[in-house]
């Protein structure tokens, strides 16, 4: 399961009176050494983010506010796509796992990354990518 993308459910605790706490910790819910967390905010609904693929990082992608449609592509051929709209769930991305992402309105997205950034891991010829099909 851990080379395809899929969603995995972090536990949640509390209620809706005193809020809610989520966890993610290496080796148990992630199913990687965490090396880099990030996040985007302030994304317009007309931008489509993403629009590559990585060598070695594999990802897991969270909305921790507002909605995430995220469009999948293995170099097998496998297409799909997945909703991210609570902050409990997250979509686990292997490595050279091309993927867009188109936003709602305001959202704010964390990735948890199994890499620290290297430029030189980043697929982003589309054309490049289908060569791995080969």
């Amino acid at each position: 399961m851990n080379n395809v993308p899929h969603i995995i459910e972090f536990s949640k605790i509390g209620n809706k009176e005193l809020g809610f706490l989520s966890i993610a910790e290496a080796t148990k819910q992630v199913p990687f050494d965490i090396k880099r967390i990030f996040w985007t905010y302030s994304t317009p609904e007309e931008i489509v983010r993403g629009r590559h693929a990585h060598y070695d990082t594999e990802m897991i992608l969270i909305a921790m506010s507002g909605r995430i449609v995220v469009n999948t592509e293995m170099p097998n051929g496998d297409l799909n796509v997945f909703t991210l709209d609570k902050p409990n769930v997250g979509l686990f991305m292997p490595k050279l796992c091309w993927h867009t992402m188109v936003y709602s309105k305001n959202p704010v997205q964390m990735v948890i990354a199994s890499s620290l950034y290297d430029e030189a891991d980043y697929i982003r010829d589309y054309e490049t990518f289908l060569k791995l099909r080969k």
